[in-house]
């Protein structure tokens, strides 16, 4: 019985496909970006400055600027206008959509500082549940920022930068980053109010919640970018790799095999996807070939079109 030919995806029509679907994937991106300034103003004027305790980036450096001028600059006027100058940076080195993102997460940022009050009586009364919560819940949203090309401006330009030429973790970028900064609020008046030993504690505090949010970041981006390969031994080869290009969006790979125990050719169909595409791609193997056999494995870096960039020297 001869095999029933399976048509090929149309280039063209996948293409323009893609081209009707990316103003959604746009808007989407856009939002995503304004949701996740929620949680970081949310944690900066309910719980970091009622807790008189700085934390990281231009926030942080405008929390110093904000006890230092006994609250006469607001931490959103002061954000905004260090935050302009840094975009110059971001539009010359990262580029100009990078840098009309930034000004979209700027602009929510400072929306949201300047909504949000500054609560008298912090939300968490203990100083350390504070910083740990902050800094998780914050340092999650920021990596699903980070996830849609987006930037709350300040030291993430930095981390952008050397995420982008060098692939370092972008939370760890932050962290050695934003240490300066919170080591500089220990010469505060509103600091050294508590002593010596209570600055220390302050600045511990800080730096704590700055390692709580740089580890969610590395979490969420790396738990999202996290890939696996897929080996499928299946009778129906062409009808399951068309079935993955067409709706999974990913690619195959054809491998010409022999059974060992019927000693018969066969075509093993390999496809790498994100880690949250598995269920997809079991899912359309399954509704073709029930009795496909499927191995999944873990990759540690996947770089080329659809993936991460190749950096030099990979």
């Amino acid at each position: 019985m001869a095999r029933r030919l399976v048509q090929r995806p149309n280039i063209r029509e996948l293409l323009k496909e893609y081209r009707k679907a990316r103003p959604w994937i746009m808007i989407k991106e856009l939002f995503m970006i304004a949701l996740s300034t929620i949680p970081y103003a949310l944690t900066v004027n309910q719980l970091l400055v009622p807790h008189a305790i700085v934390g990281g980036g231009v926030t942080g450096l405008c929390e110093i600027i904000y006890f230092a001028t006994k609250t006469y600059v607001p931490i959103w006027l002061s954000s905004a206008l260090i935050n302009i100058l840094l975009l110059v940076i971001a539009a010359v080195t990262v580029g100009k959509s990078y840098a009309l993102r930034t000004v979209w997460g700027v602009m929510w940022l400072t929306i949201w500082l300047k909504v949000i009050p500054i609560a008298q009586i912090p939300l968490l009364t203990d100083s350390f549940m504070a910083v740990v919560v902050g800094g998780l819940f914050t340092g999650c949203f920021l990596g699903i920022c980070f996830l849609n090309n987006g930037s709350t401006g300040g030291t993430d330009i930095v981390a952008m930068i050397v995420n982008k030429y060098h692939h370092l973790p972008m939370g760890r970028v932050l962290l050695v980053a934003d240490m300066t900064i919170i080591s500089s609020a220990f010469f505060l008046p509103t600091i050294q109010a508590a002593g010596t030993q209570g600055a220390i504690e302050k600045i511990l505090f800080g730096l704590t919640y700055t390692f709580m949010s740089s580890t969610a970041v590395d979490w969420v981006m790396n738990r999202m970018r996290q890939s696996v390969q897929f080996m499928i031994f299946t009778q129906k080869p062409d009808e399951i790799a068309e079935a993955i290009i067409t709706q999974a969006h990913r690619g195959c790979t054809f491998l010409e095999a022999e059974g060992g125990y019927y000693k018969q050719p066969m075509k093993v169909v390999t496809t790498i996807a994100r880690s949250y595409e598995s269920a997809t791609i079991f899912r359309l193997v399954r509704s073709i070939d029930p009795n496909a056999f499927v191995s999944q494995s873990q990759v540690r870096g996947v770089f080329g079109q659809g993936f991460d960039p190749m950096a030099n020297g990979k």
